[in-house]
């Protein structure tokens, strides 16, 4: 081995074990965390995914040790509430009479919404829902309940979200003090 390469270790070995990398750590986690909740009720940015790798960030210290079940519990859980996130509005844009349009004028009205506040967020999913099922010729009764179908699952969606996002910040915190 040459000289080059094992300094490189030799640093890479420092880096790993000292206080420095599991104070980086801690800081990205906890930045992956807030981010995370930030993300489950803005649609663009992958809420839950960044919680749990924040969690995962965490667990890389010295200073934390959660179980390998806790771990894969909560990646399960991750799972299934990404997949909710995709299906809970289709299913109740679905249930109110709604078609894909509605579920596509939500997704564009919820991007619209983001620059208009967090009310501009609701609001644009739901008008969004609204005229996307009038854009498909559909009256404006069923438009309406299209557009509520998909307000009530894009809000039990950023619940479910913000309810994992939330335990997870909660035991980051438990976990470091």
């Amino acid at each position: 081995m040459c000289k080059c390469t094992k300094l490189w270790r030799t640093i890479l070995i420092f880096a790993i074990k000292s206080d420095f990398m599991d104070t980086v750590l801690i800081i990205l986690a906890g930045i992956c965390l807030l981010v995370g909740w930030i993300g489950s009720f803005v649609s663009i940015l992958p809420g839950v995914p960044l919680s749990y790798i924040g969690i995962v960030l965490l667990q890389l210290t010295d200073k934390v040790d959660f179980s390998w079940t806790f771990l894969l519990v909560w990646l399960v859980v991750v799972i299934v509430v990404q997949l909710l996130d995709s299906f809970l509005p289709i299913y109740y844009a679905q249930k109110k009479g709604g078609s894909k349009w509605a579920v596509w004028g939500s997704v564009i009205g919820c991007f619209i919404g983001f620059f208009f506040t967090p009310i501009g967020i609701l609001l644009g999913t739901f008008l969004g829902a609204v005229v996307g099922e009038l854009l498909s010729g559909k009256g404006m009764e069923v438009s309406l309940k299209a557009g509520l179908g998909t307000f009530v699952g894009f809000l039990l969606s950023i619940g479910l979200k913000l309810i994992v996002a939330s335990i997870l910040i909660y035991y980051y915190i438990t976990a470091l003090f």
